[in-house]
């Protein structure tokens, strides 16, 4: 989905990231002029048909960090030191398409705890 507000562009996606189509990656990125002015990157599981979001980056709160999500609607945030938004949209995608796997079973295993 992209949406035009004046000169900024909202676009909306999501992307299976596992043979099974039980991980997700989902991202919103807005930008102005073509500049990147707020990101969400976030890794979602189904665990029995149900998703949870695992690990979440985004710039709420005024200021970037990850999310690392727990149980119980527990997260360990996490601020990052990343330059500008294209950047750490970049980083965000490239850290959950390598580690899903790893998130997706820490998640998994404080589930059964």
């Amino acid at each position: 989905m992209v949406t035009l507000l004046k000169s900024m562009v909202k676009k909306e996606f999501t992307k299976i990231i596992s043979q099974s189509g039980d991980d997700r990656l989902r991202l919103k990125i807005d930008t102005e002029k073509g500049q990147v002015v707020d990101i969400v990157v976030q890794y979602e599981a189904r665990f029995s048909g149900v998703w949870h979001p695992i690990v979440r980056y985004d710039c709420s709160h005024g200021f970037l960090h990850r999310n690392v999500m727990l149980p119980g609607d527990k997260k360990e945030k996490q601020p990052l030191n990343i330059p500008d938004l294209k950047t750490a949209l970049i980083y965000a995608e490239q850290d959950i398409m390598d580690r899903w796997k790893w998130y997706r079973e820490r998640y998994r295993r404080r589930m059964k705890q």
